[in-house]
């Protein structure tokens, strides 16, 4: 059963890798994806995430489910995060434990893919001159999820 958490808290990236890893003796191979927010230059101070509670743990559990099914995988963990992030904090940790790196690798790909396309989440920037945006959904993450239809 995959692992889904939505929390504003951070997580522990050694203490998910160490779980998954230490889930049993079949594990050859692990892939491991963190996201962070990044500074671009441009003033950005902070984002915030909202989400739909609810709808977004039932949509990363579909998500967490078609993985372990489509690679063959001994579990996953999709932890997303909300709320107000500064810049380099971890925003989302994705990872995949299956028997062999190429299922793991790419589970985590296509978890990440159809993450950014597919779950509830919304994007605010917080600029240091007082301006806020909506990020808006970019064209080369939707054409990244579909190349996994």
């Amino acid at each position: 059963m995959p692992r889904i958490v939505v929390t504003s808290d951070r997580f522990d990236v050694g203490q998910e890798a160490a779980r998954l890893s230490g889930l049993s003796a079949g594990v050859g191979g692990l892939s491991l994806f963190i996201g962070q927010v990044r500074g671009q230059g441009d003033g950005l101070e902070s984002l915030t995430l909202e989400h739909y509670p609810g709808m977004t743990e039932a949509i990363l559990t579909q998500l967490g489910q078609e993985a372990v099914e489509r690679f063959q995988l001994l579990d996953c963990t999709i932890i997303h995060r909300v709320g107000t992030m500064g810049i380099g904090e971890p925003i989302v940790f994705v990872g995949s434990a299956a028997a062999h790196r190429a299922e793991a690798l790419q589970a985590t790909a296509f978890l990440i893919d159809r993450l950014k396309t597919g779950a509830p989440f919304w994007k605010r920037e917080q600029f240091a001159d007082g301006r806020s945006a909506w990020v808006d959904a970019k064209a080369a993450d939707d054409n990244a999820a579909a190349a996994w239809d």
